[in-house]
Parts: structure tokens; C-alpha cells; sequence
């Protein structure tokens, strides 16, 4: 072995050996009552900032939204929802670079990856307060609940699914990379060794998708529009799964395809955990997702998810990367139904 090969080759430990070690000594796992069911929220989680948020057509409110339509339902209690902690720079440190973390230090770096320019002329302490510290909880949220499901069979994050971010950089609305990071905590911390990943948001999943480019232990389908945002032709190469459905796509074209693909995907790999990103873009009507599918057909879609975990016997967490459109009726049609579950 050549000098270069065998310093890359110690370098490559020494990393894997730092990652560990700073997943070990984390504090985003801890024990949950069997009182409190899994699903994770805080109040933290929504982002304000002078209602430059309204700015952008993602609804960066929408998690409190979800949680109070839900309590008012009856579906929930209040006092049941877990709250996160949040996730610290050694933490975050896990899977992105520390230049990557430094970049978020300037104001207009953030405003680009959110898509608001104004935020730009914001203070960067500001910021931090206003936008990166409810996404850090989010984080602290996702990783979570890796460990609720390992626990209880399944778990659901009211927030997370940031699949634009990856290890080196943000976009899309995403500053960290919470997929990423659940996963490295799961292989660390849970003795779990294959994790799929189901990515049902409109968008295709490429921050995820270039984290995980040469891991063989993470399975990735991702059933996206390749005519929206993010155009990434370079990680769709790394997708295991790649289920195209183009802008018109009605219900029964949908769900049809996602039959094929769940079935495909359960002969090919056999997960001990899998994480879902549920983003309801897909809906009729959602300006960013540009597909027709109606609100039945999205609960459609999350329960044949459920299921397909189920008869793989294995541990699922959701996260809901949902945008505004027709929020509340989904919440009440599907998330209740998921709440309730055994």
C-alpha cells in the first residue's frame, strides 16, 4: 500500500472514529414515558420573522397548525406530544462540514438556502433565533424519533424531512440535513444495519441522495416530478428506486405506481428501519408540486406505507414535509388514523 492510500485510509477512520464518538455523547436520545405517544413537536418549530416568511409559498408555520387542528379534533392530547431537544453544532458536526456550518454564519448565505432575499438584510444572531434554531429542533425532533420507532414500532416528527440538504450544502428551504443524520444515529445507536428511505415528497430527494451516494446499507426510493425543483441529474444517479411521475399525474396513476414500487423495493431490501418523508405537495392544487392527487389519495398513499412497513416487520418514522395546501383536511383524514395506531 502506497504512503497517500494508507494516510487516506487514516484519515477515513479517524472521521468515522470522530462521528461515533460525537453520536455517542449525544443528547438527542433520551428515554420517553410510555404516557406520551410518539409523535414530536414543539412549539419551536415554527418560523417567524417579521412576516418575511410569507415571502416564500412554504407555509413555515405549518407545523403548529397540524398539532392544534389535530388537539381541537380530539385526536391528540396535548400533554401526550414529545418535545425534542435541540440539536448542537457537535450534533450537526455528524454529517456536515464544519465550513458548511461556518457559511450559515452569514445572513445571505441563509437567505438563499430558504429562498427569502430579504432575510439577507437581517442580523445573522437574528436569524439564528428566527430560522436556524427552529430547524435545529426539527433536527433534534427526526433523530428522535429513530429511536421512539425502534421502540414503539413507528414515531412521527411534525416537522423534519429537509431532503435538499446535504453534508456540504443547504437549499430548498433546507438548512440541515435531518434524513442524514437520523440515519448515522440509527447505525450508531440502535444496532440497526439497512435503513430505506421512502421519499414521497413531489421533489426529488437529493440531499439524501448524495449523502448516502456509496452506502449499500441505505436503500433510497424516491417517487418525485423531474420537471420541479431541484433538477439534480447528478444525485438522481444514486437513487436505488427512481419513480418519475410527471406533472398531471392523477390518483390512480399514483397509487398504481407506488404499488409496483413497494413491491419492487420489498423483494430487493430488507430494511430494519424506514424512514418516510411525507411531504403532501403531491396534493391537486399545490403550486410546487404540480401533480393531482386528491386528499383520499394521499391518505391512501401513507397507509400503504404503514403497511408495507408492517408486513416487512419493521420500525418507521414519518416526517411530514408538508407544504400549506388543504393542510388541515389532510391532517384530519390521514394523521389521525396514524396516531391511533397500534
Amino acid at each position: 500500500m502506497s504512503s497517500s492510500s494508507s494516510s487516506t485510509s487514516n484519515n477515513t477512520a479517524d472521521a468515522s472514529t470522530l462521528r461515533r464518538n460525537r453520536i455517542l455523547s449525544s443528547k438527542l436520545y433520551f428515554d420517553v414515558p410510555l404516557s406520551k405517544v410518539p409523535l414530536i413537536y414543539s412549539t419551536a418549530y415554527d418560523i417567524s420573522f417579521l412576516g418575511m416568511e410569507k415571502l416564500h409559498p412554504f407555509d413555515s408555520s405549518k407545523w403548529g397548525r397540524i398539532c392544534r387542528f389535530l388537539i381541537v379534533d380530539g385526536v391528540l392530547d396535548k400533554n401526550s406530544i414529545i418535545e425534542p431537544l435541540e440539536a448542537s453544532k457537535d450534533d450537526l458536526l455528524v454529517v456536515h462540514t464544519e465550513s458548511y456550518l461556518s457559511s450559515l454564519k452569514s445572513s445571505a448565505n441563509v437567505a438563499m438556502i430558504i429562498e427569502v432575499p430579504p432575510v439577507a438584510l437581517l442580523p445573522n444572531c437574528l436569524v439564528q433565533q428566527k430560522v436556524l434554531y427552529p430547524f435545529r429542533k426539527q433536527v433534534g425532533g427526526t433523530v428522535l424519533a429513530a429511536k421512539l420507532a425502534k421502540e414503539r414500532g413507528w414515531a412521527i416528527n411534525v416537522g423534519g424531512g429537509f431532503h435538499h440538504c446535504c453534508s456540504e450544502r443547504g437549499g430548498g428551504f433546507c438548512a440541515y440535513a435531518d434524513i442524514s443524520l437520523c440515519i448515522h444515529y440509527a447505525f450508531n445507536r440502535l444496532d440497526i444495519s439497512k435503513v430505506m428511505i421512502i421519499d414521497l415528497d413531489a421533489h426529488q430527494g437529493n440531499g439524501h441522495e448524495r449523502d448516502f451516494s456509496n452506502d449499500r446499507r441505505v436503500h433510497i426510493l424516491d417517487m418525485y416530478n423531474p420537471e420541479i425543483y431541484p433538477f439534480d441529474h447528478e444525485a438522481r444517479r444514486y437513487i436505488d428506486q427512481k419513480v418519475e411521475v410527471v406533472s398531471g399525474t392523477t390518483t390512480d396513476e399514483y397509487l398504481m405506481k407506488l404499488d409496483e414500487a413497494l413491491a419492487v423495493a420489498g423483494k430487493m431490501f430488507d430494511p430494519e428501519l424506514v424512514v418516510f418523508n411525507a411531504g403532501t405537495d403531491i396534493l391537486d392544487g399545490d403550486p410546487l408540486g404540480r401533480l393531482k392527487i386528491s386528499p383520499d389519495g394521499i391518505t391512501s398513499r401513507d397507509e400503504k406505507v404503514f403497511r408495507f412497513a408492517r408486513e416487512k416487520n419493521t420500525s418507521l418514522v414519518m416526517l411530514t414535509s408538508v407544504p400549506q395546501q388543504e393542510l388541515q383536511q389532510h391532517a384530519g383524514d390521514a394523521s389521525g388514523v396514524r396516531i391511533s395506531r397500534s
